[in-house]
């Protein structure tokens, strides 16, 4: 009996240090909520970037901060219910991609967001002007030379005539990409067949339908494309149509190349910024910035099975 009685008294006073230790944590951590709009890599890169850099800058999860994360996964209704919730309970927020940024924007009236792998901050209504937020919202831009991806595909492939570019409809941040790229392949005098769609299921046979109309297809930093890229590079195999994917991480997982954002540093500056956040610095304050690093990336195994030799791109 004894040793029963000692057991239980064990258990309450471990119960109770545990519940301390829970207080002390809370009261003393900042509490970060960090809303992911959609599973794909370049979005995941940007936020274990943004994790890691955290840490290793002496903020480290459980400790000076405490992370939480959600991911709507595409979800519209999810990403509000998602973004009221952090809002609540958090002292300032990661949101990665647009969609999420938008949504917090709407739902947030006092609490900080930086976002992450938004192209457009000022189209997207997230920030009055890139040097002056003077709001809520600051953070990193995911923007890539377009002109530069155009240029090289022109390297590939001098005498191209015609050019596809696939997005989704519902992304406000492709519809800039697209209307930028169409007025960059016009100056050039190529064709551009513009296809787009509204949700996964549509794209493999938009896809199919466009790869038999043009010579190459170009795609911007789209979530609902990336997120079908291994789809999309069965597809450019199949039809010997090459895809010049809007980050690292498309052309990985099937595109052809790409002159792009490394979205893991994306999401390592974006944590520079936050940390200027809790030192003190005032979001409103804080310019938005554009990668600092932006590399051309080859998939040399696409390139392989295409026939085509890509180390011409190297020297531009």
């Amino acid at each position: 009996m004894m040793c029963k009685k000692w057991i239980v008294v064990l258990l309450v006073m471990v119960t109770l240090g545990a519940c301390n230790m829970s207080q002390k944590t809370s009261k003393s951590a900042v509490r970060i909520g960090v809303l992911q709009y959609v599973e794909h890599n370049s979005l995941t890169a940007a936020r274990k970037g943004f994790e890691e850099e955290l840490a290793q800058q002496g903020y480290k999860n459980g400790e000076e901060v405490v992370l939480t994360v959600q991911n709507a996964q595409g979800e519209q209704q999810q990403l509000q219910t998602m973004a009221e919730q952090l809002v609540r309970d958090s002292d300032f927020i990661l949101a990665i991609a647009t969609p999420s940024a938008q949504t917090l924007a709407m739902v947030s009236e006092k609490v900080p967001v930086l976002f992450t792998a938004v192209t457009d901050p000022v189209s997207a209504e997230l920030v009055t002007s890139l040097e002056n937020p003077s709001g809520l919202l600051s953070g990193t831009s995911d923007r890539v030379p377009l002109d530069k991806q155009v240029m090289l595909m022109k390297v590939l492939y001098p005498t191209i005539q015609k050019v596809g570019v696939l997005y989704h409809t519902s992304e406000q941040n492709s519809h800039i990409q697209v209307e930028e790229l169409t007025q960059l392949l016009d100056k050039e005098q190529i064709e551009v067949v513009v296809k787009g769609v509204t949700n996964s299921h549509d794209i493999q046979d938009t896809a199919s339908r466009l790869m038999k109309e043009v010579e190459v297809i170009m795609v911007p930093t789209d979530n609902l494309i990336a997120s079908t890229m291994t789809l999309l590079g069965d597809l450019s195999t199949k039809y010997k149509v090459p895809i010049i994917g809007g980050s690292i991480d498309m052309v990985k997982e099937g595109g052809l190349f790409t002159y792009g954002t490394d979205y893991e540093f994306l999401g390592r500056q974006t944590a520079k910024m936050a940390i200027r956040l809790l030192k003190g610095e005032k979001i409103e304050t804080m310019a938005v910035e554009y990668p600092k690093v932006v590399n051309l990336y080859v998939n040399e195994e696409i390139a392989k099975v295409l026939g085509i030799d890509t180390s011409i791109l190297l020297k531009n």
